[in-house]
C-alpha cells in the first residue's frame, strides 16, 4: 500500500511541486492538500494543482487531513510549522520539515516532538546540496589554515530570512570540519570601516532579486588562487524529489530527529 501524504501549503510553489513529483514515486500517494482558512483555494479540487492530486479537496483541517495521512511535509514558514509539529506529534504522524528560519528555540521543539514521531528536518532537501556539504567538510578540513572561507547566497525576492538555511548549513558543516561553533566565527554583516578580515571566520553575503531559486557558493580564497564549491537549482523539483525521498524514508519509523544526510547515506 502505497504511503499516503499530506501536503501543507499545497498551493504555494513548493506545494505544487511536491504534488507534481508524487506522480514520479509509485510508493508514495497525496491523501491531502493544505492550505491557510484564508486561502482562495479552500474548498478547490486539488487537481487545479496537479493531476497528482485530482479528486482531493484543498482543505485547512490539520486534524482530518493527518487522520488520513502517513506522513506531513512541510515548507511554509515557522510559526505554521511548529502549528503542525504539535498536530503531528498528538496524531502520531511523521513530519518531513523544509521550512527555514527557525530559531534556536523553536528547533528544539521540533527537536523534542522527535522524541515522539520521526521527523527529516533539513534546510535544503536537494540531492546535491547534500552531497555539497560533503564536499565542504573535506575542502575546510584540508585548506582553513591558509584560505578565506566566504559564503554568498541567491534568492527571490520572495524569500523572508537571511542568510537561507542552506547557507548556514554550508557554513556549520565549514565551522564543524574546522572544531568550532558557527557562532563563534561567522560574519554576518560588513559595513563601513570595517577593518581588516578577522583570520578564520567564516563570512556570508545575501542577494535577494527576482525569481533566483537559489544559489550558493563557499569560496576559499588564498594567496594566488580560489577554489569554489557551487550549487545552482534552476526549479523546485530537485527539493521535491528529496523530500519525498525523505518521506519514502521515515516508512515504518516511530520516533527520532533526522536530517538529509541520513536520508542519503551520506553521514560518516
Amino acid at each position: 500500500m502505497p504511503q499516503r501524504l499530506a501536503i501543507a501549503g499545497a498551493g504555494g510553489r513548493m506545494g505544487r511541486a511536491l504534488i507534481a513529483a508524487a506522480a514520479q514515486f509509485p510508493d508514495l500517494s497525496i491523501a491531502a492538500a493544505l492550505e491557510q482558512a484564508s486561502s482562495p483555494l479552500i474548498g478547490h479540487d486539488g487537481g487545479e494543482l496537479s493531476a497528482a492530486a485530482r479528486g482531493i479537496r484543498i482543505g485547512a483541517d490539520v486534524p482530518a487531513a493527518l487522520k488520513a495521512a502517513d506522513a506531513l511535509i512541510d515548507f511554509t514558514r515557522p510559526e505554521g510549522t511548529l502549528q503542525h509539529v504539535a498536530a503531528c506529534r498528538s496524531a502520531g504522524v511523521n513530519m518531513v520539515i523544509g521550512t527555514t528560519g527557525f530559531s534556536q528555540a523553536q528547533k528544539q521543539e521540533i527537536a523534542n516532538a522527535s522524541r515522539d514521531i520521526a521527523i527529516v528536518f533539513a534546510a535544503n532537501m536537494s540531492i546535491g546540496v547534500n552531497v555539497a556539504l560533503k564536499l565542504v567538510d573535506m575542502a575546510t578540513r584540508a585548506l582553513h589554515e591558509n584560505y578565506d572561507i566566504e559564503i554568498v547566497e541567491a534568492h527571490h525576492r520572495m524569500k523572508v530570512d537571511a542568510p537561507s538555511g542552506t547557507a548556514l548549513m554550508l557554513g556549520e558543516a565549514a565551522a564543524g570540519a574546522i572544531g568550532k561553533p558557527l557562532a563563534d566565527i561567522a560574519a554576518y554583516a560588513r559595513h563601513g570601516n570595517t577593518g581588516e578580515r578577522r583570520k578564520g571566520d567564516i563570512g556570508f553575503a545575501a542577494i535577494r532579486g527576482g525569481d533566483i531559486v537559489g544559489e550558493h557558493t563557499v569560496m576559499y580564497a588564498g594567496e594566488g588562487e580560489r577554489v569554489e564549491i557551487r550549487h545552482i537549482a534552476t526549479s523546485r523539483t530537485n527539493f521535491a524529489a528529496g523530500a519525498l525521498t525523505a518521506a519514502r524514508f521515515l516508512a515504518g519509523r516511530k520516533s527520532g530527529l533526522f536530517d538529509m544526510q541520513d536520508v542519503l547515506g551520506l553521514r560518516a
